[in-house]
């Protein structure tokens, strides 16, 4: 056994214990708190496992989207988590991420550190049908909860279905299917007042 690589993978695995403690924008079902990132990324892989039947792409290679999925937030350990529709904040982000992905994934042997890098920068570019179906689910999920609370984060920053709509339009690159879902919750959020016009 490698005692210097696997005190690496310890490091590593416990510096990603704080994504625990970074908190999103969106509130859990029950309206008790708001989500934390680690919440969030188990969902998504969830929802990965539960919805490929509707990724664009058949055939898509499952364990690589729930690798993307359970790593694409690691860099807002360091760099916080940028709400969606906030446009300051997305004038630093990506420098932001970049910085934190050096420090995190670096904690990790080479070889590991290259291929979480490779995932991320995959997630981040959508150009794979994998990283397109992943950031499907990743534009999905939050909006799944806002409607389940009475958006309750929508609500707190005074956002309007067109914002929503434009934010989530990308769903359709992963799952057209899961697009048309999307846009009939969000018209159902507006029938029922949880987001304005």
């Amino acid at each position: 056994m490698d005692l210097t690589r696997l005190q690496q993978q310890m490091s590593f695995l416990l510096e990603i214990d704080q994504l625990k403690n970074v908190l999103r924008q969106t509130y859990v079902s029950d309206r008790s708190r708001r989500e934390n990132d680690a919440e969030h990324s188990w969902h998504l892989a969830m929802m990965a496992l539960t919805l490929e039947e509707y990724a664009n792409e058949k055939n898509i290679n499952l364990l690589h989207v729930i690798k993307m999925l359970l790593i694409h937030d690691l860099v807002e350990i360091d760099a916080g988590d940028t709400f969606a529709y906030d446009n300051k904040g997305y004038e630093d982000k990506d420098e932001r991420e970049r910085e934190a992905a050096d420090r995190i994934f670096n904690l990790l042997p080479e070889n590991q550190a290259a291929h979480i890098f490779d995932l991320w920068e995959e997630f981040e570019a959508r150009e794979t049908p994998e990283a397109r179906f992943a950031a499907a689910l990743d534009r999905l999920q939050p909006m799944l909860l806002n409607s389940i609370t009475k958006g309750a984060s929508w609500q707190k920053h005074d956002i309007r279905k067109e914002q929503v709509l434009k934010r989530n339009a990308q769903i359709a690159e992963g799952s057209k299917d899961l697009w048309e879902y999307a846009q009939a919750v969000i018209e159902d959020s507006v029938e029922k007042g949880y987001l304005k016009v």
